[in-house]
């Protein structure tokens, strides 16, 4: 069943489009869709409605415009916070983007422009992640006499490793999508025009699979990754016996044995 969302009377700074199990969340907030307090909440309710949305398999999280994906945190919101009121909003933001990284369903960056400080901290807490071939990212922080608050230093590093994060945090430059894929920042770069279209298909492959399948995969990569690898194993396995006991499961492999294609996936 389709089902289809335009920008709701709930939110200010989100749209959403639910379309044959796929969201297409838009951060739209001028200028460069940069983050504040009410749009990480914002996003981490969105996040909440959609993990609990049987509707929903697959996210794609973008930017509105051509120009930004997320352009950073607004500086105006925090230039004149005291330590107090800064505490306050990265518990915010670390709640966002945690909602999104360990959401029950794989979320899917289209990084459609500009990335850089929140916004790529928002993008590496996605699954996977689409660039457009003018898309940029920077951790700029340290230009600004601060350090990511939002688990850049930290998922950075998992990503292209502790000596090229310090290179990217301690100097603040700028890098091109090319090279973030050569990091293996991105999963793949393509024509900008063709940013939102190639994120909506792979979505729409995720969408396709046993979404409990898909659960336990997500639980078992993120969550053994911060183990110790005998750690990691039972929690894979225990991720394994869960995806095992599904009538999907049964419906998958009785298909496969038979020589046809599975029946529609149900989530159970």
């Amino acid at each position: 069943m389709s089902n289809h969302l335009t920008k709701t009377t709930n939110y200010q700074y989100l749209l959403c489009e639910i379309e044959n199990k796929v969201a297409v969340v838009t951060i739209d907030h001028e200028p460069g869709n940069k983050l504040n307090t009410d749009v990480y909440l914002e996003l981490n309710q969105l996040f909440s409605e959609l993990e609990q949305n049987r509707d929903v398999h697959a996210i794609v999280l973008t930017g509105a415009g051509d120009e930004s994906f997320v352009a950073g945190a607004d500086i105006n919101e925090m230039v004149d916070l005291d330590t107090v009121g800064m505490m306050d909003l990265t518990k915010i933001t670390r709640e966002a983007f945690s909602k999104i990284e360990n959401l029950n369903k794989p979320v899917i960056a289209a990084i459609n422009g500009v990335a850089r400080g929140g916004g790529l901290e928002l993008a590496l807490s996605c699954d996977l992640r689409i660039a457009s071939a003018q898309a940029q990212f920077a951790f700029p922080e340290i230009n600004l006499a601060v350090i990511p608050g939002g688990g850049g230093t930290q998922r950075i590093q998992k990503v292209v490793g502790q000596g090229i994060a310090k290179e990217l945090l301690y100097f603040g430059e700028f890098i091109d999508a090319n090279r973030a894929y050569e990091l293996q920042i991105v999963n793949k770069v393509v024509p900008h025009k063709e940013i939102l279209t190639t994120a909506k298909n792979w979505a729409d492959k995720l969408a396709q699979k046993a979404p409990v399948a898909l659960r336990m995969m997500k639980i078992a990569v993120n969550t053994g990754a911060n183990v110790d690898l005998e750690s990691a194993l039972t929690i894979e396995a225990t991720s394994y016996d869960g995806a095992f006991a599904t009538q999907d499961r049964k419906e998958a492999m009785t298909a496969f044995v038979e020589g046809r294609n599975p029946a529609a996936f149900t989530g159970k």
